[in-house]
């Protein structure tokens, strides 16, 4: 088959056009929006019920990447469903605002905004699953299948559960919101039944419970996994850990001002190093260059560390002890900070590479030695072939050709 038949194919087939068709449907929603939150007299960055459109789109981009590259693999389509339901309930959020706190509902269809509110639900549940599912659309381990269950079984009553009181409220002619498009019996308030505040906090409980043995089964699959695998979840891991380090920092910063409070809510941008992480794993994009991103990562904060501690020392150990003006001290406590720089980090960078990123380290004392042994040489053929072995080892390419002038 020729090779623009197999794209006419690609195309044509059945996976491609469900992509395609959730695409269109999930930037409809995304548009309506906009005029949705006019009618709610807000802006869509108002604070709602659901989350906002773009703190979802680097896991639909992802999720629509996936879904397309690799149909068979259902933590993409996990990923897509979460982007959709999230667009579709902000936009039940906004409409809820404007019919039940705006017009006292009077606006048509109301019933249909409350019903599309709460899908907030399936989206933290969808989220959850692709995680449980990494990375090959289904649980890893007999562990992971279990804890499946335990979460899945919760949060499907959890879900259900919104409904019915949803259901009752539209029944009963009783629909009330919160300043978010939130039906106020699903609020955890005083309008909440009681039977729902103790099953919202049971979720609660068995979902973070879920999400620690997510956590173990995945480490263990990564000690018990080689090759590729290992490739895979070093990813996952990686991207967890800096999400977390992320919310850590921006709820350690939250109350901050200023430079300190903008660095705190750019933190929290951190969190989409989980989808991203997630994406490269399963399609296969630089795989195998999380060694490096790795090392990298952990030099240049250990670097940040050291020097920030030498600048802190300095600027009290100037002020306090010899008494100079604090501008003295902050301009040569700058000017130590970037004098040590390039020394520390690259101290700091062979014993990370020598823990973390051991191919690079190995290859770069193969090219030292291979360096040493050049300068004594005097053999063609003998450098030709030491220079085909050190290239072999430090690069591993599919081929070598080496060209030399012809001296006669």
């Amino acid at each position: 088959m020729s090779s623009t038949g197999t794209a006419r194919f690609r195309l044509a087939s059945p996976a491609t056009g469900l992509v395609l068709g959730c695409l269109v449907l999930t930037l409809a929603l995304v548009g309506a929006e906009w005029p949705l939150a006019s009618l709610a007299r807000l802006g869509v960055s108002a604070n709602t019920g659901s989350t906002p459109w773009w703190e979802l789109v680097p896991f639909g981009v992802v999720g629509f990447v996936m879904a397309w590259r690799k149909p068979g693999n259902a933590l993409g389509w996990c990923l897509v469903g979460g982007m959709l339901v999230g667009a579709l309930s902000a936009d039940g959020s906004f409409y809820a605002i404007a019919d039940f706190r705006l017009r006292h509902g009077t606006l048509p269809l109301g019933w249909v905004a409350m019903l599309a509110q709460p899908v907030w639900a399936i989206e933290i549940i969808l989220i959850g699953v692709a995680l449980l599912i990494f990375p090959d659309g289904r649980p890893a381990s007999p562990l992971l299948r279990r804890v499946l269950w335990l979460y899945l079984v919760p949060a499907l009553v959890w879900m259900v559960s919104a409904y019915v009181l949803t259901a009752d409220a539209i029944v009963r002619h009783d629909i009330r919101v919160d300043s978010g498009g939130n039906l106020l019996p699903l609020d955890n308030g005083p309008s909440s039944p009681g039977w729902w505040n103790v099953l919202q906090a049971a979720v609660l409980v068995t979902l973070g419970l879920s999400s620690l043995l997510v956590l173990a089964g995945q480490v263990a699959s990564f000690r018990r996994s080689s090759g590729e695998r290992r490739q895979q979840l070093k990813w996952l891991l990686g991207g967890f850990g800096v999400g977390l380090a992320g919310v850590v920092f921006a709820l350690t910063l939250k109350n901050e001002t200023g430079l300190w409070g903008a660095v705190g809510h750019a933190a929290i941008l951190a969190v989409y190093a989980v989808p991203v992480s997630m994406g490269v794993a399963i399609l296969k994009y630089r795989l195998y260059d999380i060694d490096r991103i790795i090392s990298r990562t952990l030099a240049y904060a250990i670097v940040t560390g050291l020097l920030v501690g030498v600048y802190a020392g300095l600027v009290l150990l100037i002020t306090e002890v010899f008494q100079f003006h604090s501008s003295v001290a902050v301009a040569v406590a700058t000017l130590v900070a970037a004098a040590l720089f390039a020394p520390v980090r690259r101290r700091v960078q062979r014993v990370v590479d020598r823990r973390f990123n051991r191919a690079r380290y190995d290859a770069e004392r193969t090219v030292a030695a291979f360096a040493a042994r050049l300068k004594d040489a005097v053999d063609l053929d003998a450098v030709r072939g030491d220079l085909a072995g050190v290239v072999q080892a430090a690069l591993e390419p599919a081929h070598i050709t080496v060209w030399t002038a012809d001296t006669e």
